[in-house]
This record gives C-alpha cells, sequence and structure tokens, in this order.
C-alpha cells in the first residue's frame, strides 16, 4: 500500500472517530413518548424489552402501568412532547417516580418530511434524547407550580369579573344612563351603593344620588343629572345579572387570595431567612381595585432572599407574578441573557453568509415579558436611570422597542439579584446622563484619535494655524 493511500485512510478514520464522538450517547438509559389526547406511544431502547414500543391509554390508571414499564426498563430519563395540557398527568406521576422528563418543544424535534406517525415520532424522541440532542422547555419546581396555578387562577378571576363590569356599563348606556361618566369607576364604593339600589327597585334619581361617597368629586347634583334614564325591564334584568355574576367572581377572588396568601406563607416558611433584614419599602400604597389586600412583600423577601420592590414600576403584586412563573432557581439559566432569550426580550438572530437578515422576534405569550413591558412603560415616567434610559431609547428608535429594550433590561436586573442576591440602589436620572455623557466623550476621543485629530471643548479659545486666537 503507498504512502499516500495510507495517509487518506489514516484520515477516513479519524474523521469517523470524530462523527461517532459527536453522536455519542449521552444518555442510554432514555425513553421517548408521544402525546396523544386518547393514547400515549413509547419508545424505549431496543435490548431493554422485546416489544420496545407501545402504547398506553391516557387514564389516570394506565399512566401508572407506563411508569410500571419505563422503571422495569431501567429508564431514567424521558423525553415527551408539550402537547396541549395532556401532557401535565403524565409529567407529574413520572417525576414523582423520580424520572427526569425532559419537556420538549414540538416544533424543534420535527421529523423528515412524508414520514409522520405516532410511532415514528416516539422512536425520534428516543433518538434524539439518547444523543443529548433535545433542549427541554422550563417548569418551576412542584411548590412554585402550585403558586403558579392559584395566581393565574386570581388573574382569570379578575378578567372575568371585568368583562361582567363591562355588561353591566352596556346595560346602563341602553338605558340611557351615564353613571360611568361622572364617576371614574363603578365598581367603587359610589357606583356599587347605586348598583345595588337600582336592582333593589330604587329609580329616583335624586334618592340614588344620596349615596354619593364623600370623597367623589362629582357632586350629587351631577350623579342625579347621569342617573336619569329611561328604565327598561329588559335591561334591568341584564344588569341585576351582570352585578350577581360580578359579585359571585369576587367572593371566588377572595377565596383564591386565601389560599395564595397561605401558600406564600408556606412556602416562606421553608424558606431561609434573608442574612439581613429587608429594605424600608419604597413606596407605602394601601390595596386598591381588586389587588391582595394581604402581605406579599415580606413573605416575598423570605422566599427570594431579596427585594423587587426596590425596582420601580414593580409592585409587590407584579413581583409575586413574576415569581410565580419563573420559581427562584436562576440556575436553570446560564447567564442573564440566556433569560431574557428565553423571556424573547432579545434580538433575533437571523444571519446567513454573514449578512443579517432580521433581527425580528418570534411571537410569544410569555406572561413574564408582557409584566416587564407593562413595568417599562410605567418606569419611563420615572425620573430614575431606567427611566432616563427609556427615554433615550425611545428618542434614538420609537416607544415600541424601546419599552421592549427597558423590558430586557429589568429582566436582566431581576435575573441579577435572584441569582446572586444583594439589593438594588437606583443612581438616579442625573447620574445616569452624566455617565452617558461620560461614555459618548469617550467614544468621540478614541475616534478622533484614530483620526489623528484632538477634540477641543468649545468653551475654550480655538487658535488657528499659526497659533493666534480666533
Amino acid at each position: 500500500m503507498s504512502q499516500t493511500s495510507t495517509k487518506a485512510s489514516t484520515k477516513r478514520s479519524k474523521r469517523k472517530t470524530a462523527r461517532n464522538a459527536a453522536f455519542e450517547r449521552c444518555h442510554p438509559n432514555a425513553a421517548g413518548i408521544d402525546i396523544g389526547a386518547r393514547e400515549h406511544w413509547v419508545a424505549v431502547p431496543a435490548d431493554r424489552d422485546p416489544d420496545p414500543v407501545r402504547s398506553f391509554s391516557a387514564l389516570t390508571h394506565s399512566l401508572h402501568e407506563l411508569a410500571d414499564w419505563l422503571a422495569a426498563c431501567r429508564i431514567d430519563t424521558v423525553a415527551m412532547e408539550a402537547t396541549g395540557v395532556y401532557w401535565v398527568a403524565l409529567y407529574e406521576i413520572l417525576e414523582e417516580r423520580g424520572i427526569d422528563v425532559y419537556l420538549v418543544n414540538a416544533r424543534h424535534v420535527h421529523n423528515v418530511r412524508g414520514r409522520k406517525s405516532d410511532v415514528i415520532d416516539c422512536q425520534w424522541l428516543q433518538q434524539l434524547h439518547s444523543f443529548g440532542l433535545l433542549h427541554r422547555s422550563f417548569r418551576p419546581t412542584a411548590p412554585i407550580v402550585e403558586l403558579r396555578t392559584y395566581v393565574r387562577q386570581r388573574e382569570m378571576l379578575v378578567q372575568t369579573a371585568g368583562d361582567y363590569v363591562r355588561r353591566m356599563q352596556k346595560a346602563l348606556e341602553l338605558m340611557n344612563i351615564h353613571l360611568h361618566k361622572v364617576i371614574s369607576d363603578i365598581t367603587g364604593d359610589t357606583g356599587m351603593a347605586i348598583l345595588r339600589a337600582l336592582v333593589g327597585g330604587t329609580y329616583d334619581p335624586e334618592d340614588l344620588s344620596k349615596h354619593r361617597h364623600y370623597r367623589c368629586r362629582a357632586s350629587r347634583a351631577q350623579i342625579a343629572d347621569a342617573l336619569r334614564g329611561n328604565y327598561r325591564p329588559e335591561h334591568m334584568f341584564a344588569l341585576r345579572q351582570g352585578l350577581a355574576l360580578y359579585d359571585a367572581h369576587i367572593e371566588q377572588l377572595r377565596i383564591c387570595d386565601d389560599q395564595i396568601h397561605q401558600t406564600l406563607d408556606a412556602l416562606a416558611a421553608a424558606s431561609e431567612r434573608p442574612p439581613q433584614p429587608p429594605p424600608k419599602p419604597r413606596k407605602l400604597q394601601r390595596p386598591k381595585g381588586k389587588q391582595p389586600t394581604f402581605e406579599i412583600r415580606d413573605p416575598l423577601v423570605r422566599i427570594t432572599g431579596v427585594d423587587l420592590t426596590q425596582l420601580h414600576a414593580i409592585a409587590p403584586l407584579t413581583a409575586m407574578n413574576i415569581i410565580a412563573e419563573i420559581g427562584t432557581d436562576m440556575t436553570r439559566w446560564p447567564s442573564a441573557k440566556h433569560f431574557a432569550s428565553w423571556l424573547n426580550l432579545a434580538p433575533g438572530t437571523r444571519i446567513t453568509g454573514g449578512k443579517r437578515l432580521s433581527g425580528r422576534r418570534p411571537p410569544t405569550t410569555n406572561r413574564v415579558a408582557n409584566l416587564l413591558r407593562l413595568a417599562a412603560v410605567t418606569v419611563g415616567r420615572t425620573n430614575t436611570a431606567i427611566g432616563g434610559f427609556y427615554r433615550r431609547m425611545a428618542g434614538r428608535l420609537d416607544a415600541a422597542k424601546a419599552v421592549v429594550a427597558t423590558a430586557h433590561k429589568l429582566a436582566r436586573i431581576i435575573y441579577t439579584l435572584l441569582r446572586n442576591g444583594g439589593s438594588f440602589e437606583d443612581p438616579g436620572v442625573e447620574a445616569y446622563e452624566q455617565r452617558y455623557r461620560s461614555r459618548m466623550m469617550h467614544n468621540l476621543e478614541r475616534r478622533a484619535r484614530a483620526l489623528g485629530l484632538e477634540l477641543v471643548p468649545a468653551t475654550s479659545p480655538l487658535t488657528d494655524a499659526t497659533g493666534a486666537v480666533t
């Protein structure tokens, strides 16, 4: 054999070894599950069972049989697609059995076109997972999942109660009653007292205006004029039902708040107290509208070890909603950049041939990102460093992009606080503007030196080439 052929054979062997090394089995005890509404298809390694692909019903007893079969096949990790809500029960059962479950996005595991079936899908998931080619979706720990369920239920109750408020306003408008135009909120003290008197059979505007709260800005005469309308029985029936359903939702909201309060106290009791006492609240506010009446800030400080409400525009309720979605273990994201990317607040990266095609972000429904966008709009009106950043970005780009950029900054700050601890202190807008000017001067001086020039302050006398003052 010639020396050339020997070298070629050696190179082919090295390439083959490199390919094999790149695709070593990271998870030899992996299984793949294709989730369905009626049945789940499960694939295990071929050497674990004579029938390595089986189907199980979506009923609870069948799910336990599935878990028993995986244990008998010595499976310690499983990959499944996040299909609807059908995966939740199986995920919880496998998690209780001590099996490491990878919940993956179905878009990331598309099979070859033309080869789509339940059997192929579960085998494809098992193969990809065994080689370590799948990335799990984020799911918080079981205690945080419980809190998240209550918080999302509360959000649904608030939204549904708001729907019935709008239905009551429509019934009033159909009767040409303009109560919502003279008072700011018909669910306040004045509005609810008048509505209850209306459904009770009192139609006289003067008698109804006596329910005016002493702090209401509208006078009794203005309220009485707004209450003169065309009272119709069908519209009063709709108003009566809307008020009853609103009251029912408010009662359920109170019960949900009690459950959230108990869960927060249990999480705080199971957590270690922070080494230092929490700082004083940035701003004391009395609960308004449908905000919880129980204490939120102190249990959250005990759970997280930091006070997120020190950030402007992060109220205790917003902080609780954020923790209910992401938990306290920030090691699930390697860095703040990964966390911002998971929130879909980082620019898109569509690059090909060294050319950037687009920075557009894909659509998302991330709840934490929505909360941070709302906080960014609020903090943009404050005299803080983050508010100065928002206004600078809005002047440089536009308001929509400034909201995303400010939400990105808030996400990085929250990640750093939860990951490393400590406290947040806002330097103020003046310090931010001074730092921005210093950075701009440094960049201008660097560019001037690169061009062989020198910057001269405008306040100093300027000289020409001969040295004379101009």
